[in-house]
């Protein structure tokens, strides 16, 4: 299990080609930015802003992404949406399941 409690230890684990690459479990404990691809097997999150986004599952409560959202698998979000007009997202193989948040 990789923890991160600060910018800079999140930005320790950026490698020379401008990847994050995770291949355990990842737990974030606080507000990040980052400025590199991120290649995930599953993402599990809040709220998710972020440049593009690439994963086998993506849960979260909102994503926010700036052009390119897709899974391998499925999406289950509250809601989901690009900043630019032709923004796209899409799962795969599987669905995209926006929660309804009465529940």
């Amino acid at each position: 299990m990789i923890v991160i409690n600060t910018q800079e230890e999140l930005e320790a684990l950026i490698d020379d080609d401008n990847n994050i690459v995770i291949d355990g479990n990842l737990e974030i404990n606080c507000k990040i930015i980052i400025k590199a691809n991120i290649k995930a097997g599953n993402i599990k999150a809040r709220d998710i802003k972020a440049g593009n986004i690439e994963a086998l599952d993506i849960k979260a409560w909102d994503i926010s992404y700036y052009a390119v959202c897709f899974a391998y698998t499925s999406i289950n979000c509250k809601s989901i949406k690009g900043r630019r007009a032709n923004s796209k997202h899409f799962a795969l193989d599987g669905e995209i399941t926006i929660i309804n948040n009465n529940k």
